[in-house]
């Protein structure tokens, strides 16, 4: 295994769908490959100038590319399949990176095309199509069979892949999506423990919130419901939701969220470029999500000495040791998620032991350099 500063000459892409990911959970990594030596291009489809110099700041070149991020387009996937991979083929790359299900599928094809002979993917989690809700129709079915097969011959064209979760590298194998002997799981993505610290507030005031994408599946509506049932009896608890509206099939409207603003029942800031502010202010983390890959949400409060409440499921069921940093509810269960919430209403003094708890299992299990360093060693660099 190479030493971190060990200086090498390595061309790699990394192909994501947002920029924002990019530079919020990927900048260490980018970070590693570069002081490593590793000329690094980083590949989004919505850049600007302040997001340019953002990713420039990380130590790799910015490069714009075609990706319609949601929506299932033959015709245009298609096309942006080549002209991503004549980009590659220009780059002269040893390596591709590609995470999140179309970098996944069409980054992965895409450097095949071009030649590129080492080509890695993360699952992050499974996405909307794989994720039980109250009611599977027939375009999600028909969705998830498409999807199964673009998944089969991308990750056929793969020497690694990372997984941050056994149920998720169990579906995989199982629909036969994934070779397992080229399965790597990871302990999340991480998080950088310097800078997200542990921030106590007051215990005589309990408030909760919850940072995701405001999708059905993370259990919005649960967490809305549960909000309704507590201020019956606690009029003047706080529910903070941070996080936009998407542009998934799942997304919940921008009219809805608005009027539970309205109800006063929750405060909305939409989306913000730096959550540690909020999650200081908040006593407990909540994520009733109904399946994740690990969530980098969850990795950061607890970072920052939270305690969370989530959901028994694949990729929530990891992060909390029930009653010792938090609490796990059954999946669509507003009541019990309610129950957890008004236990520490009623029991403040929990609030601040499980939130060491939460910081003592973030920095043994989610430390964003050795989950890092555990990626380069994976990859061979």
């Amino acid at each position: 295994m190479r030493s971190e500063n060990q200086t090498i000459r390595y061309r790699i892409g990394v192909i994501a769908n947002t920029v924002f990911s990019l530079i919020n959970f990927r900048g260490p990594l980018i970070k590693a490959m570069s002081k490593r030596g590793m000329t690094v291009y980083a590949f989004a489809p919505d850049y600007d100038e302040r997001t340019r110099e953002a990713v420039r700041a990380l130590g790799a070149t910015p490069v714009d590319y075609s990706l319609a991020r949601a929506g299932m387009n033959p015709f245009r996937d298609f096309a942006d399949l080549l002209k991503l991979a004549r980009q590659l083929r220009e780059l002269e790359l040893d390596a591709s990176f590609s995470y999140f299900i179309k970098p996944v599928i069409y980054g992965t094809l895409a450097a095949c095309l071009a030649g590129i002979p080492r080509r890695v993917a993360m699952i992050e989690g499974v996405g909307y199509v794989f994720t039980e809700g109250e009611r599977f129709g027939l375009r999600r079915r028909v969705l998830r069979t498409l999807v199964v097969q673009l998944y089969k011959v991308a990750l056929k064209q793969t020497q690694r892949v990372f997984m941050l979760n056994p149920d998720d590298r169990k579906m995989f194998v199982e629909l036969g999506m994934v070779d397992p002997g080229k399965v790597r799981l990871l302990n999340g993505i991480g998080v950088d423990l310097d800078q997200f610290i542990v921030e106590e507030t007051s215990a005589e005031t309990v408030s909760f919130i919850l940072i995701a994408r405001l999708l059905k599946e993370k259990g919005v509506y649960d967490y809305i419901e549960a909000a309704r049932i507590v201020r019956r009896q606690y009029p003047r608890v706080r529910f903070t939701l941070l996080g936009s509206v998407d542009l998934n099939p799942g997304s919940i409207s921008q009219e809805e969220v608005r009027a539970w603003v309205d109800e006063e029942l929750i405060e909305w800031p939409g989306h913000v470029h730096d959550v540690k502010p909020w999650i200081a202010q908040a006593s407990v983390f909540v994520l009733p999500s109904y399946r994740e890959g690990l969530p980098r949400s969850t990795q950061e409060v607890m970072a920052m000495g939270k305690p969370v409440i989530t959901t028994d499921v694949p990729g929530c069921r990891e992060t909390v040791e029930d009653g010792v940093n938090g609490f796990k509810v059954p999946v669509r269960d507003p009541a019990a998620l309610a129950e957890a919430m008004l236990t520490f209403i009623r029991s403040p003094h929990l609030v601040a032991p499980m939130g060491r708890a939460s910081r003592r299992k973030a920095e043994q299990t989610f430390d964003v350099h050795k989950i890092n360093a555990e990626i380069l060693e994976a990859m061979g660099i």
